[in-house]
């Protein structure tokens, strides 16, 4: 079907969201029947505003697609707009669509996580009554890991290479004096502890964890069963590192970091879980604590990437390219796991209606009998997405990246 494209970006960025955008530019770009590639800045709500710029005149120059590929973060940016459904708001369907038409927007890529693949979903059913022929397809992203219907989400990789390294660095940072002491260190996660198990990848020369206890929003915290655990590992060695995600909650299902405040989606908007935990150490142990949030740290640590992550990233963009060339919508693309030893994935669709607004929890035979760290099983699991760095192009030392909201607010 000849036409033009447009891809956009939501949620919160990631060190692979780009190389996903690059997937999906290589695979239109290269078909005939694709005239323009149009980038939506800030996602749905820049859409809605019309804020679009065209990607083949920046993207066909020099080394910009690999520069583009490496660049963390959102380069086209995002956003937090909840789009409504067709009966609750339907002056906003109408406008998108007149925005397809006035365009000739013939495929649609929204690359996102849970509640992108939910705008997906709403977009291509409406686009059954709608009087324009039109693909819409789904790229997942998020580093949270938490995607159902995919054996793991771009994104989570890289994210899970820097935990491991993160926590490495700061085990022998925490080694350094001889004295008792303990560093609670908070990963993101609300509702799945997928990266906060990641820290248990981070192993010493000998082959010994570097994180001693890793407490996921899967299994309630409670403060007596943590003091055990602390206890049985102060039994063991002087210095220790607790790694704990940010959606842990107490038996009752309340999270220990609720703020009170809800954002766009309705979620709790969490801070301070690792803080909570490190109070609790000072409370009742006479050691030295310290805690820290990695917070945006984690999300776009594109200089700690994983090869594996970054070259996935972008065959699901291609993926989706393909699907919808081929007169698939309504899909996302999506991988699935052949083997571990030796690591191999097979490409695929799913229904979108079947992601929008679920949540993978991390399974139970993830984490070992005490539900605080990973076992054997997670481990196989974690080890084949860290693998490999990203050969980077630099400049003046540092690396390169290519924002494409700030090229788009430029020409304005």
């Amino acid at each position: 079907m000849k036409g033009n494209c447009l891809v956009a970006q939501s949620g919160g960025p990631s060190s692979a969201i780009n190389a996903s955008l690059c997937g999906v530019y290589l695979g239109m770009a290269a078909n005939p029947d694709v005239d323009i590639i149009y980038g939506g800045i800030n996602g749905i709500q820049g859409i809605l505003e019309e804020k679009l710029i065209e990607l083949k005149p920046i993207l066909s120059q020099g080394d910009n697609v690999k520069i583009l590929a490496q660049t963390p973060s959102s380069s086209l940016g995002s956003c937090r707009f909840k789009l409504g459904t067709p009966e609750d708001s339907p002056a906003e369907f109408a406008k998108i669509f007149e925005i397809f038409k006035k365009y000739d927007i013939r495929y649609f890529f929204y690359i996102g996580g849970n509640d992108s693949m939910d705008t997906v979903y709403r977009l291509s059913e409406y686009a059954h009554t709608a009087d324009w022929e039109i693909m819409i397809m789904g790229v997942p992203k998020t580093i949270d890991n938490d995607l159902v219907n995919i054996d793991h989400t771009p994104g989570f990789g890289s994210c899970a290479k820097y935990i491991a390294t993160a926590i490495k660095e700061s085990a022998l940072d925490n080694m350094v004096y001889d004295m008792e002491s303990a560093f609670v260190v908070e990963a993101m996660g609300r509702d799945a502890g997928w990266i906060a198990l990641s820290a248990a990848l981070a192993v010493d020369s000998d082959g010994n964890p570097c994180c001693d206890l890793i407490y996921t929003p899967e299994h309630p915290f409670s403060k007596e069963k943590f003091l055990a655990d602390v206890a049985a590992v102060r039994a063991k060695k002087d210095q220790f590192v607790i790694v704990v995600s940010e959606g842990i909650k107490s038996a009752d299902g309340v999270y220990l970091s609720d703020t009170g405040e809800v954002d766009a989606f309705g979620h709790v908007r969490l801070r301070g879980a690792g803080s909570i935990v490190a109070d609790i150490l000072r409370d009742e142990l006479e050691i030295k604590v310290r805690d820290t949030e990695l917070s945006l740290l984690q999300r776009c640590a594109a200089h700690c990437a994983s090869a594996t992550d970054i070259e996935e990233s972008m065959e699901l963009g291609k993926l989706a390219a393909k699907g919808a060339l081929e007169g698939l919508t309504g899909k996302m693309a999506c991988l699935t796991r052949v083997s571990d030893a030796p690591y191999k994935v097979e490409y695929g669709y799913t229904d979108v209606s079947e992601v929008a607004n679920a949540v993978k929890h991390l399974p139970d035979s993830y984490m070992n009998a005490d539900f605080n760290h990973a076992s054997e099983e997670g481990l196989r699991y974690l080890r084949p997405l860290i693998v490999g760095n990203v050969d980077i192009i630099e400049k003046d030392g540092t690396p390169e990246h290519l924002n494409l909201a700030a090229i788009y607010r430029n020409q304005k």
